[in-house]
């Protein structure tokens, strides 16, 4: 057995599946005691710049559960901390980057190195879990943060709101908008590649900002050329499928298809069917469970997945997921309920 027999890649190529593959957006993370175990004697980067830390959160939650695929443990921003950034990660406060773009001058005196130079760690981390988890027939998936997403960080120097200072900068300074989003374009490519190029089966790219921020208008101008010329790029450097996730555009979701990837990821936010309607049955679709239906006793959560299901309607394509991240506080028992239960229901 190959890990292109394996179902979600099967899937996410849209062939045929034994039962509905799944696996869960921050799947390795705080919900499980070993996880948090190990971060209470080591910090965020220090998880994910030490390949073996790394290596070992990954593989938490497939020792755990009987989930179809991994995702490489990593974070979307410590590729801003290789083009100059100056990043921490604030317990109980979340990600600060303390010397954020302020004028154009601070784009253009940022870097692009390759990721072998600014990346090592973690395209180590993938090739010590690959070994792991091929003769498991299991995949990675490795992941990047698309342009926007990133380059509000940047700009707003943390979490936003109302993304004020990044709209600001789109309207005002269109050129040096273009010049932020072209370097992180450069090195999120290279990243991604090079992720694939460790191991990686299949590469996700994160877009959790844009459909907060930005309504159609927008999105086509400031942030659809960027990500189409990303997929692209990849593309023609790998033959992985690339997952294209974002977080609140379903009323623009065919323009965010149309920026490319074999697999769309569609939130909790609209209905699956809808969402799969716009992006197109010749393509595979990836969602999309509320995640805080973790959080409701079994009677709830299993007609939520229910729902989800017959949404699906048994088409190939469909890779079972959350509508975004798993919440910390979520019960493992849930988690281990929805896996199995996922497997039970779309068993053929």
């Amino acid at each position: 057995m190959t890990l292109e027999n394996s179902r979600f890649l099967q899937a996410a190529n849209c062939q045929p599946v034994d039962k509905t593959p799944i696996w869960l957006m921050r799947q390795a993370g705080r919900y499980m005691k070993v996880y948090r175990d190990l971060r209470a004697k080591h910090s965020m980067l220090e998880v994910i710049n030490t390949p073996e830390l790394a290596f070992e959160v990954t593989m938490q939650p497939i020792n755990a559960f009987d989930l179809d695929a991994a995702i490489i443990f990593a974070d979307i921003l410590p590729p801003l901390i290789g083009m100059g950034f100056d990043l921490e990660f604030i317990k109980d406060v979340g990600p600060r980057i303390h010397n954020r773009v302020e004028r154009p001058y601070d784009i253009d005196i940022l870097a692009t190195p390759p990721a072998s130079e600014i990346m090592g760690p973690t395209l180590e981390a993938i090739k010590l879990v690959v070994a792991e988890l091929t003769p498991r027939n299991i995949p990675l998936i490795g992941f990047a943060g698309a342009p926007f997403t990133l380059a509000s960080y940047a700009v707003e120097g943390g979490g936003s709101k109302t993304y004020s200072r990044t709209k600001e900068l789109m309207y005002t300074e269109p050129a040096a908008w273009i010049r932020l989003m072209d370097k992180l374009v450069t090195i999120q490519a290279d990243y991604l590649i090079q992720q694939a190029k460790a191991g990686a089966s299949a590469l996700q790219i994160f877009d959790s900002w844009a459909g907060l921020a930005l309504g159609k208008g927008d999105y086509i101008r400031y942030v659809k050329p960027f990500n189409t010329k990303l997929i692209d790029m990849v593309k023609k450097r790998t033959d992985v499928p690339i997952i294209n996730f974002s977080t609140g555009t379903f009323p623009y979701l065919d323009e965010v298809a149309a920026c490319g990837g074999d697999v769309v990821g569609a939130d909790w936010r609209m209905p699956l069917d809808a969402a799969w309607d716009k992006i197109g049955h010749d393509r595979a679709i990836m969602g999309n469970l509320d995640p805080v239906s973790l959080l409701a006793p079994w009677r709830e959560l299993k007609a939520r997945i229910d729902d989800v299901l017959a949404q699906a309607n048994g088409r190939s394509g469909h890779i079972f997921n959350l509508g975004h991240g798993i919440f910390p506080n979520t019960p493992t028992d849930n988690v281990r309920r929805l896996v199995d239960y996922v497997h039970e229901q779309t068993s053929k």
